[in-house]
């Protein structure tokens, strides 16, 4: 007969999180668990919470419902940057038996000597100053793809985000501890590595704990282009100051770096920016989109925009549209701005109706989609290569180029996790691309 628990996770917001549940469910594997789907019956669920979005808080209580629906009698623990920054509100949920912060979430093993459940969740949450220690994180087994991380926290004082409350001081991995991690995954057989963090342009600082740079992100980038076995690199969200032109140029011309960029730009004003305590101007940013279609004109480029900040007008809003509108870029982000607590924002005067917000972020993301669609025409009869995910859906297998065009063919399980060389031919009705093979054999 089986003894051993069942765990499972479920993991709100970004790439970080996801490497950092990934890595505490093989502390669990470690210690004798068994992990199982979400939706399956456990004795353990883990939710890594997020904060980053208003959405992101509500939809904890209906993921605890959805674990208790599973099993009524199953232990509940949250972790994770909400976890962090209202550790008392979510324990007071219910069906939430443990709450741990920034420091112990790692730590949750440790916590779990009795798994009866608790009228009220036991919290167990550091102050943030005491978050100044680097825990390595990476995802595999999850997707096609493994997002590693390589630094966490953030030193930057933006008006809006709690991202430094709830994740501490900016910190990296050593540079010796990030190849090995890279080699780990490449031996799995992975094809695709994303790098992540919270502010990965900041890497080297606080690398053996001081704040000083050990070693810049240019140097950590050109360290893992040099790692034997690794397929595609491909670098997340990146401040548009911390992205030097030595970077783009390395990537350019870079065999495992892919050219697929994501900016946040988060206003097209220069007043509103300087309100977010941004530490660019919009000139900087149309500097850094010239720079990479100088050298990578078929490079995809993402952008993170906020709609409806305090004292945005119509007049700052159109400018940030046709700011957007004139740039060339492939696809944006849009986050409807949301008030949190212990921001300076969240004292702003001037502040936005929820319909005018929703208003604008409908434009923005009509607009989203004019631009992908613009990118994805410019790139019909092109050949690219595309790396093959692991899901079937509907009947079609989907897969990303290197510059990140989203394609769908019929359903092959050979296709999983595998390299392709492709020529793209037509934009089906939802917005996907469909192509030809070149070459029936696997790159790999």
């Amino acid at each position: 007969m089986n003894t051993r628990k069942k765990v499972a996770f479920y993991t709100l917001g970004c790439k970080l999180n996801f490497s950092e549940t990934s890595t505490i469910a093989r502390s669990f594997t470690n210690e004798g668990f068994d992990r199982v789907d979400f939706s399956e019956n456990a004795d353990i669920y883990v939710i890594n919470t997020c904060s980053v979005t208003e959405n992101a808080d509500k939809r904890f209580k209906t993921i605890v419902k959805q674990a208790q629906k599973a099993n009524p009698n199953a232990f509940v623990a949250a972790v994770g940057c909400y976890a962090q920054l209202k550790p008392e509100e979510l324990a007071a949920v219910n069906g939430v038996d443990l709450v741990l912060g920034a420091t112990e979430k790692f730590k949750i093993t440790d916590y779990l000597n009795d798994l009866s459940k608790n009228d009220f969740g036991e919290v167990h949450s550091c102050e943030i100053e005491d978050a100044d220690f680097y825990v390595g994180s990476y995802s595999i087994g999850d997707r096609t793809r493994a997002f590693l991380k390589v630094q966490d926290g953030c030193d930057y004082k933006c008006t809006y985000c709690t991202i430094p409350l709830a994740r501490g001081i900016s910190r990296s991995d050593t540079l010796e501890n990030v190849l090995k991690n890279a080699k780990e995954i490449s031996e799995q057989g992975i094809k695709e590595i994303v790098l992540t963090g919270v502010n990965i342009g900041d890497y080297g600082k606080g690398e053996f704990g001081n704040k000083k740079h050990e070693h810049t992100f240019f140097e950590l980038v050109t360290a893992l282009d040099k790692v034997d076995g690794i397929e595609r690199l491909r670098i997340s969200s990146i401040e548009p100051n911390l992205l030097k032109n030595e970077t783009i140029e390395f990537v350019a011309n870079s065999k495992t770096f892919v050219p697929h960029f994501h900016i946040p730009l988060q206003s097209g004003s220069n007043e509103l920016l300087k309100l977010m305590k941004r530490r660019y101007l919009r000139e900087l940013y149309v500097d850094r989109v010239n720079k990479i279609r100088e050298v990578m004109p078929d490079a995809c480029i993402g952008v993170d925009v906020i709609v409806g900040f305090p004292g945005e007008t119509d007049e700052h809003f159109l400018e940030t549209y046709h700011f957007l509108n004139d740039l060339d870029i492939s696809y944006l982000h849009v986050f409807t701005y949301s008030e949190r607590d212990n921001t300076e924002a969240a004292t702003f005067e001037n502040v936005v109706p929820y319909n005018v917000r929703s208003k604008r972020s409908k434009m923005l993301r009509g607009l989203s989609v004019k631009k992908r669609r613009a990118f994805y025409e410019n790139q019909l009869k092109s050949s690219h290569t595309v790396l093959f995910e692991s899901e079937n859906k509907e009947g079609y297998i989907h897969g990303f180029t290197e510059n990140y065009i989203k394609v769908k063919t019929p359903w092959n399980p050979e296709l999983v996790n595998t390299l392709h060389k492709i020529k793209l031919t037509e934009i089906d009705e939802d917005g996907l691309v469909r192509f030809d093979f070149l070459e029936e054999k696997v790159l790999q």
